[in-house]
Parts: structure tokens; C-alpha cells; sequence
């Protein structure tokens, strides 16, 4: 009987799962493509009633800052995935790169700059992010693999412009993407080059894009 009563609850469970999934997903495709849009877009394209998104997401930005939040989290683990790499050192570089790309790090920053407040927990990981990123470009420097004076920030700013790529659908967006990433790889990878124009942006730069 106890087996019986529990399966209600976790059918609810299961359903409620597979909503919050399809309003993550809807809202990062309608909010890339327009920052402005108003939440019950979101709910329109997700397919699912309005009541069941402000029930787990009281306001536009919660979910905005839910999204960046989730976004910061998956970018951390992709860090720590490259410097758990102990293989040749371009290679994990280059996989963080290609993974980056397909998990869409970057593609809401621009977009979604200052619609929300930032918390002192997000900042706190914001550094960790770019401690982590550092330490993953000092190796790859030391491994004498990667461009002098390439620094988090132009990973950052890269990453962004990569995902500005909307053409054709969405499988020749990713080719093109992909594409062009690795043209970008081939100039970070040349340790001869010349000496880049200006700084990089440093971290308080890019972190204060989002006060608005």
C-alpha cells in the first residue's frame, strides 16, 4: 500500500521536473533572442500554463538570474573537467573550448546584462570561475601551446561572439559556430604571433556589465 500511495507523488514530481526543464529551455531560447520579451512568452513557448512558471519562478528575474546562475555552474564544471585532463595540455584547452561552444557558455551574457541583480553568491563563483579559467590558461601557456597575452577575459568576450552566429537553422548555426571556433583556436594556438592590440578586459569589466 505504501508503494501504491507514493507513485502519485512521484509522478507529480517527475511532471514538474519535466516542466521546469521545458521553461529553462524556452527561456533561454526566447530570452537570446529577445531580452526583452515578456515572461509569458516564455510559458507560450514551453508549452506549459503561466501559473505553472510563477510557481517555481516568482518573477522575470528570478528566472533571469536562475538561468546565469545554472549557466556559471555548468561553465565551472567544463573548467574542472580541462584541468582534471592530465593529457597534452592544447587538447584539454581545446575540448573546454568545444564544450563551451555546445553548452552555450556566453550566449545569454550579453544578452542578459543587467536585467537582474547580482547576489554575493554569484559573485563569489564569478571568482571561482576566474581563478579556475586562469589556471587552466597558465598550464596551457606553461605548456608553450597557447598565444601570449590571452587572457580570461578574451576567453569570455570570444566565447560571447561565437554564439551571436544565427544563421540557417539551428544544426547549420552549430556547424558555423564550430566553424569559426576553430579558426579562433588556430590564432589562440599560434605562439609566434604578434603582440595583440590593447589589454584584455579584466574581470571587473566583464562582471560590471550585469549592474545595468
Amino acid at each position: 500500500m505504501e508503494r501504491t500511495a507514493a507513485a502519485p507523488m512521484n509522478g507529480r514530481k517527475a511532471q514538474a521536473a519535466r516542466n521546469d526543464e521545458l521553461i529553462r529551455q524556452a527561456a533561454r531560447a526566447v530570452f537570446t533572442a529577445d531580452p526583452g520579451a515578456p515572461i509569458s512568452a516564455v510559458a507560450e513557448h514551453a508549452g506549459v500554463g503561466i501559473s505553472a512558471l510563477y510557481r517555481r519562478y516568482r518573477s522575470k528575474e528570478v528566472l533571469l538570474r536562475s538561468l546565469a546562475d545554472e549557466g556559471m555552474d555548468r561553465y565551472l564544471a567544463e573548467v574542472e573537467r580541462a584541468l582534471a585532463d592530465d593529457g597534452d595540455p592544447w587538447a584539454a584547452f581545446a575540448a573546454f573550448m568545444r564544450r563551451c561552444l555546445d553548452i552555450g557558455a556566453g550566449s545569454l551574457t550579453m544578452r542578459l546584462a543587467g536585467s537582474f541583480e547580482v547576489t554575493e553568491e554569484m559573485s563569489a563563483k564569478g571568482r571561482d570561475l576566474h581563478g579556475a579559467t586562469e589556471r587552466l590558461l597558465d598550464r596551457t601557456k606553461r605548456a608553450g601551446a597557447l598565444r601570449a597575452g590571452i587572457e580570461v577575459g578574451d576567453v569570455s568576450v570570444l566565447l560571447e561572439h561565437l554564439h551571436t552566429i544565427r544563421i540557417g537553422d539551428e544544426a547549420r548555426t552549430n556547424r558555423l559556430r564550430h566553424r569559426y571556433l576553430a579558426l579562433l583556436l588556430d590564432a589562440l594556438h599560434l605562439t609566434d604571433g604578434s603582440e595583440l592590440p590593447g589589454p584584455p578586459p579584466g574581470r571587473q569589466e566583464l562582471r560590471g556589465r550585469y549592474d545595468g
